[in-house]
């Protein structure tokens, strides 16, 4: 089947028995082939839905109605998304859904099997996928990406879907289909048990829909192809040919764990569903995991930000309080109240019912890349710390990423490039570098403090990364004194670790430092070994530290 015609019968089993089958998962970007698809929405019998990732909960569990509940003395409640009907929710942009929207959509589908879950995922990256908690609860995962015009086809979807969801609930499984299913799934490293149902009400709404009253060969490998594909995580190990196989006495029983082997033909249905690149890598990838961009810092505020639910906080907290939240949980108790203490006039508020507001900062992130430029091998050094700027800041408008650049050599330290995101200005300013002269790394640390510092107070989330390959010799004060200028360093170090500023220390020395090592350890830093390292390297173990 081609990709069309395989997201056509898997959006015809869902018209079907939307509730068993719990949703579908549709990875394209706005064009054509997913404007086709959802054009046909409107032909399956539930009202829909549509969403929005970053949806709180109050809206799909209800609320307190404040005004009706203040003006009529009893508790009068709004009805949320999730009381409807059963109906199917489309949640467009579902990689970035929230946490707790994805729990609470995966709590319904799997609570009484009535609601069903359109997502659309438009990440553009690999990483960018559907929560996991959402892909586990939808049967079909379908990719529109690369179909062109030409290849889109109608999609007349089955009339009479209700006789239709009844006859396939009627549908015989034979048991040994039933063990097919459970044991492949286990052969190709799928973990979750929801699989293997998906996969049982899929075939018998594919039998259905052929006007089947049992479950035959052909409805497996339609159901496996379409809901193991996208869940495998391995290809199942071939076993070893044996020429003479071992004696056994006459009367002894088979070994099921050694004779038990996957179907070949529902095997093959997957390898055909499987895109090209993906059977190349299937036996060594594990599982995927969804991460993140690197689009800045996620932290919880009380001040700024996209408001997020309110929560119970101690007296103490700086956070200002949420007086419609702090309604919303007193409201339910002022009967109790009244009844406790009928002298009171007014509503009755304790301490348990303060709520304080939360607000979710996504900060920007700057990496300040502090560069000795002392020595013979300073302009090898500096060559490398360019390239590392310039690769770092081409990806800069993706990740929102900012760089700044401080030398030190002689007896001070400078700021090269001070915070920017512009490639061209980046590129001036590095042109012409001068390097050689003393190592006053204490004062490349205090530039470079200063400089998270004043970020940090800007909404910046600053990174400090040390390019060293050599032992401080000059103190801050500027004199030639080993002991002090390591003593210097090593407190400033102290200073940037107390700051909780992150950092990274890539050691380019032939073997590594060990004063260098221990430096990163008083800055509570990742130590980094990178012998003969040029800028691609650099860049590369950068970027690989910044994501873990």
């Amino acid at each position: 089947m081609t990709p069309w015609e395989r997201a056509t019968l898997a959006l015809k089993l869902l018209s079907i028995d939307p509730q068993r089958l719990g949703g579908m998962v549709v990875r394209a970007r706005v064009g054509p082939a997913r404007d086709a698809l959802l054009g046909t929405m409107d032909a399956i019998e539930m009202p829909c839905v549509r969403l929005h990732p970053h949806m709180g909960t109050q809206v799909l569990d209800g609320e307190v109605d404040l005004s009706a509940t203040l003006s009529g003395g009893t508790l009068v409640r709004q009805r949320g998304l999730l009381d409807r009907p059963p109906s199917l929710f489309i949640l467009p942009m579902a990689e970035r859904a929230e946490p707790a929207l994805s729990a609470r959509l995966g709590q319904a589908l799997d609570a009484g099997h009535s609601h069903a879950l359109l997502a659309l995922d438009e990440g553009s990256e690999e990483g960018e996928t559907v929560p996991l908690a959402l892909q586990d609860r939808t049967a079909f995962h379908v990719a529109l990406d690369g179909i062109a015009m030409s290849d889109l086809a109608p999609i007349d979807l089955p009339q009479d879907t209700v006789a239709l969801r009844r006859l396939a609930r009627a549908v015989h499984v034979p048991d040994d289909i039933l063990e097919d299913m459970v044991m492949l799934a286990n052969a190709v490293g799928i973990t979750s048990l929801r699989a293997p149902g998906f996969t049982l009400n899929a075939a018998q709404c594919h039998a259905a829909l052929h006007g089947r009253d049992v479950v035959e060969q052909s409805d497996v490998s339609a159901a496996v192809a379409l809901i193991y594909a996208h869940r495998a995580t391995k290809l199942p190990d071939q076993p070893e040919d044996q020429t003479q196989p071992p004696e056994k006495p006459p009367d002894a029983p088979d070994d099921p764990a050694q004779t038990a082997q996957p179907n070949d033909i529902l095997l093959d249905a997957i390898t055909a569903a499987l895109p090209p690149d993906a059977l190349v890598d299937l036996s060594t990838r594990g599982p995927r995991r969804a991460t993140g961009s690197g689009s800045g810092a996620r932290r919880t505020g009380n001040r700024r930000g996209r408001p997020l639910p309110a929560r119970q906080g101690p007296n103490a907290n700086a956070a200002r309080v949420d007086l419609i939240a702090t309604l919303r949980a007193a409201i339910p108790w002022q009967t109790l109240r009244k009844r406790a203490d009928p002298a009171r006039n007014g509503p009755i508020f304790r301490q348990s019912d303060l709520r304080k507001k939360r607000y979710d900062a996504l900060s920007d992130r700057l990496l300040i890349f502090t560069v000795d430029a002392s020595g013979s091998a300073a302009m090898s050094r500096l060559a490398e710390a360019k390239g590392a700027v310039e690769l770092m800041l081409a990806q800069a408008y993706a990740r929102r990423d900012h760089v700044a650049l401080v030398s030190y050599r002689g007896n001070a330290a400078e700021v090269l490039l001070s915070p920017t995101r512009s490639l061209v200005q980046t590129k001036r300013r590095l042109a012409a570098i001068p390097g050689g002269g003393a190592t006053p790394l204490a004062s490349g640390l205090a530039a470079a403090m200063d400089l998270a510092q004043t970020a940090a107070q800007k909404g910046l989330t600053p990174t400090v990364i040390l390019l060293a390959d050599g032992r401080a010799n000059i103190a801050r004060d500027g004199s030639a004194d080993r002991a002090l200028a390591h003593a210097d360093a090593t407190k400033l170090a102290t200073k940037i670790a107390a700051a909780r500023c992150d950092a990274l220390v890539i050691d380019t020395t032939n073997r590594p430092e060990k004063t260098l090592r221990q430096l990163a350890q008083h800055m509570a830093a990742k130590y980094i070994p990178l012998p003969r390292a040029d800028a691609k390297r650099v860049s590369g173990a950068i970027s690989a530290s910044l994501a873990e």
